[in-house]
């Protein structure tokens, strides 16, 4: 019997249950030091248990995925533990496009493949003496936040470049990327497009709580001048987000744009759950400023389906089910191909 199989971490809970609510034999990667909290979830039939996560390119645990003909969910855990060499070296059969997980954590590319979506997109600033006006600073790779800042001028990004460096939070040789800081409603859209069925769904909207950043509007901003701290833009957690209706036209457009574009350059696509994130501005306009090639965190905000879902499916239907009801619908349809790598 086929397994879905994934790390423990990020939304490992939703894709294992999701799977063993589909019938699906589940299987987790999970670091030692976790292995107490996951073992409290009945839905988890298996365990391999690793001191890291890289373990699991080694040859027991292949071995393992192997004899359970395993498919691996990648998640965000995945992208910030394994460089794309490693993930795309991975011998068992991989949910979606393995391929363009290198898309989203080479900030380079990710410009790339967003421009060929026409995704509207804030101004790259190319160097720190370039800086003019706000801007965010952002590592390579699924970071969650950490490390990022925001900075007004060459002299104050070398401030707190060099202020992370010496917290240890980024390294001295670490590239990151500037980008025109974009103000507004935080909006991450959630999307799965299926190959069997050559359709777009959209799944659900969710902001992303960041600390400390958040915190610092509750605080005067006379007294903000005097904390000489970094802030930091690390994801604590999600809350739901419902958008105005009238925006839903030009969300599916984002979505159908952004399918099409990664078929033409990141060969087979955009294949399973992604999410084009951003914000919208006093005008209702999208700005877009990233986007994630599988599974994000938000979407455990919706683990019995989300308010788009209850529309498409007369059930609860969270994306690690959605996921699992694919590779369910493949493997009838000796479809596979069409939806591993």
């Amino acid at each position: 019997m086929t397994a879905i199989a994934t790390l423990g971490s990020h939304c490992a809970l939703q894709v294992l249950k999701g799977a063993k609510d589909e019938g699906f034999r589940t299987l987790l990667v999970c670091e030692k030091k976790r292995e107490r909290l996951y073992r409290r979830f009945p839905f988890i039939d298996e365990f391999i248990l690793v001191d890291s996560f890289k373990e699991v390119l080694e040859p027991e645990p292949q071995k393992m995925l192997e004899q359970n003909d395993a498919i691996i969910i990648p998640h965000g855990t995945l992208i910030a533990q394994m460089s794309s060499e490693q993930i795309e070296s991975i011998k068992t059969p991989v949910f979606g496009n393995k391929w363009i997980l290198k898309w989203e954590s080479d900030r380079e590319k990710k410009e790339e493949l967003m421009k060929e979506a026409r995704l509207p997109m804030p101004k790259k600033v190319s160097s720190p003496d370039e800086i003019n006006s706000l801007v965010i600073v952002k590592r390579q790779g699924a970071a969650g936040g950490k490390g990022y800042f925001m900075a007004n001028s060459e002299e104050d990004f070398d401030n707190k470049r060099t202020e992370l460096i010496y917290q240890g939070v980024i390294s001295e040789t670490e590239p990151l990327f500037i980008q025109e800081y974009a103000a507004g409603v935080l909006a991450y859209l959630q999307f799965f497009y299926s190959p069997i069925k050559e359709e777009l769904e959209f799944f659900g909207v969710d902001q992303r709580h960041e600390s400390d950043i958040e915190g610092l509007a509750r605080i005067p901003s006379e007294l903000q001048l005097k904390n000489n701290k970094v802030p930091s833009f690390n994801v604590i957690g999600n809350s739901p987000l419902v958008l105005r209706e009238s925006l839903l036209d030009e969300v599916y457009a984002m979505g159908e744009n952004f399918v099409q574009a990664a078929k033409r350059i990141v060969k087979p696509g955009m294949n399973g759950p992604f999410c084009i994130e951003g914000v919208y501005d006093e005008n209702a306009k999208f700005t877009s400023f990233e986007f994630s090639a599988r599974i994000v965190a938000g979407t455990n905000i919706y683990m019995d389906g989300s308010p788009y879902y209850s529309l498409l499916f007369n059930e609860p239907m969270s994306m690690g089910k959605r996921i699992a009801r694919e590779i369910k619908n493949a493997k009838e349809n000796n479809q596979l191909d069409k939806i591993v790598t």
